[in-house]
């Protein structure tokens, strides 16, 4: 008779990747390193339940964990070793934690006994981390390893989201644990009383000329309903800031624009002569503000009505009439509910702002000058062809402004984009989609240097299957800082300048179908041979290098 095999407990590791499976998470991105061997080990059992998808440089897995997160309002996943591990993974931190994200970075560490000794890729993650991330945390102890992930889960997705980083000492990882994995509760959201809801309804139905604001994340399908409910009913002007304009269908008459670097005059305009500002979901940030200029500081002479998931975020800079510690949810089923007033003063604002939207975002007359693509025809074309729900991604540039001025989001969930401004984001953003949604369109916009900071992630978006378009505007320089440049200190060009590969090889040598584009009346045939692939594509588009903005050349 054999005797009764006694289980022993599992690791630390093992208890990790226990937790992520209860927590849904079905995507981890990452780059192996020595010091979480374990955790890769574990995932190797769940590999059914949990798709590992290696990048070729942490800036990029972090990038595409945070645009995961964007997606599905559930933390995205980043794994990467420790030291340069770590710190070329911080961008992505610091993206999360700017827009407002849920993220989970875990860390391999150093061992326990160890720290303190300056050892090979030895980092202090709580201090390196300490003020980028919601919650900076290092498992020292294995029985706690079931109890830390739970709460780092919380903390991701409560309040204002974003990020949370996990140091994971190898020793730790290896140590058998004694609680086993458990899920965390998250919080029912608080929805505002009638009776203040009621002092909302009054300060609105006094106004004659109401502006709502809205931004932030966790904007559900239902959330951006109730809100395009709310302002159709009361025939509001809605404001979308800074690369949030996925909130908001833009083909609405209440649609009035993007508060946003290179913004509409007429737009800050509006935000600058509104009586009732309803700012729900957002941060009011500088960028929405033109460095905060529209509104004063702290007592706007706008009556300002504040929505925000975080408590801290409301008063930070503008002090509010009044105040609601709300997620977005909440808000916009809240003032779904609100009865308009029988007469409006402000329809004809309401007019006047769609008006002045759609002559902003009009073509404008051809630059007779020029050479090159045109982007705001190309941005147009995209526009026609792509269907609704296709997502948009790009990093940070001059570039994005035409793609922010000449498209069109109609649906929510279907912009990518830094608000912290960070180069690169927009190919691993891009990837994190295409797996993420691979029944619908991908475009990913770049420009030349933002392209080049992670170009090696083609690899990744080949490995996996990954169906994209990328769009490389080439016009040999940075041309956001060169714009500055010139301001400031004309013709002196310095460290400006940019020189690239052949990007059509490059592409070519990853698999990808690629074409260069040299002329605008050539974009659109190329862009249906591309969308047509059934896999990875990139058209480079040679523009002009003086065409630096929409409205501005370099002379």
């Amino acid at each position: 008779m054999n005797p009764t095999k006694t289980l022993s407990p599992p690791t630390a590791g093992r208890v990790l990747v226990d937790s992520l499976r209860l927590h849904g998470v079905d995507r981890v991105f990452c780059v192996p390193g020595e010091s979480y061997l374990e955790v890769l080990d574990a995932l190797y059992d769940v590999s059914d339940q949990i798709q590992l998808v290696v990048a070729k440089h942490e800036g990029g897995a972090a990038n595409m964990a945070e645009a995961d997160g964007k997606l599905t309002g559930r933390p995205g996943i980043c794994m990467v070793t420790r030291g340069p591990g770590a710190t070329q993974a911080s961008v992505g931190v610091h993206t999360a934690q700017q827009d407002s994200t849920p993220m989970i970075l875990f860390v391999g560490q150093i061992a326990t006994d160890q720290a303190g000794r300056d050892v090979f890729q030895e980092v202090d993650y709580v201090s390196m981390f300490g003020k980028l991330a919601k919650w900076v945390v290092e498992v020292t102890d294995a029985s706690r390893m079931a109890e830390i992930i739970a709460r780092a889960f919380h903390t991701a997705v409560s309040g204002r989201p974003g990020p949370v980083v996990v140091a994971l000492p190898e020793d730790v990882l290896v140590t058998p644990s004694s609680t086993p994995a458990y899920r965390s509760t998250r919080l029912e959201s608080a929805e505002p009383s009638a009776k203040s809801m009621a002092k909302v309804r009054a300060m609105l139905a006094a106004a004659s000329r109401p502006l709502l604001m809205v931004g932030g994340s966790g904007w559900s399908d239902d959330a951006t309903k109730d809100i395009a409910n709310f302002a159709a009913r009361w025939n509001i002007p809605v404001a979308c800031t800074f690369r949030r304009q996925d909130i908001f269908d833009n083909r609405l008459p209440q649609y009035a624009g993007h508060l946003s670097l290179g913004m509409n005059v007429a737009l800050s305009d509006r935000l600058k002569n509104a009586d009732v500002v309803l700012a729900v979901g957002t941060r009011i940030t500088d960028v929405a503000t033109d460095g905060y200029s529209l509104l004063k500081a702290p007592n706007p002479d706008q009556a300002l009505i504040h929505f925000h998931p975080e408590a801290h975020e409301i008063g930070r800079v503008y002090r509010p009439e009044l105040g609601f510690e709300a997620d977005v949810a909440a808000s916009a089923l809240s003032l779904a509910a609100l009865s308009p007033p029988e007469n409006r003063e402000w329809d004809g604002w309401t007019a006047s702002a769609r008006e002045a939207y759609l002559i902003f975002s009009a073509l404008p007359a051809p630059d007779a000058q020029a050479t090159g693509v045109d982007l705001a025809s190309a941005m147009r074309h995209a526009r026609m062809v792509l269907p609704s729900d296709a997502i948009v991604t790009n990093g940070a540039g001059n570039y994005s402004v035409w793609l922010h001025r000449f498209f069109e989001y109609r649906q929510p969930r279907t912009e990518l984009a830094p608000t912290c401004g960070a180069m690169g984001y927009g190919l691993p953003a891009a990837i994190a989609a295409a797996l993420r949604n691979p029944e619908r369109k991908v475009v990913c916009v770049a420009g030349d240097g933002c392209f080049l900071m992670y170009p090696q992630e083609l690899a990744t978006a080949s490995q996996y299957g990954a169906r994209l378009i990328v769009l490389v505007v080439n016009n040999g320089m940075y041309g956001t800082i060169r714009m500055h440049q010139e301001k400031h200190y004309p013709k002196r060009i310095s460290g400006t300048q940019l020189k690239g590969p052949d990007y059509v090889a490059l592409a070519k040598a990853f698999g990808a179908h690629a074409e260069r584009v040299s002329e605008t009346e050539d974009f659109a045939a190329a862009f249906s041979r591309a969308n047509a692939h059934d896999g990875l594509a990139l058209i480079e588009l040679v523009t002009d290098p003086r065409q630096i903005t929409p409205s501005m050349r370099l002379n």
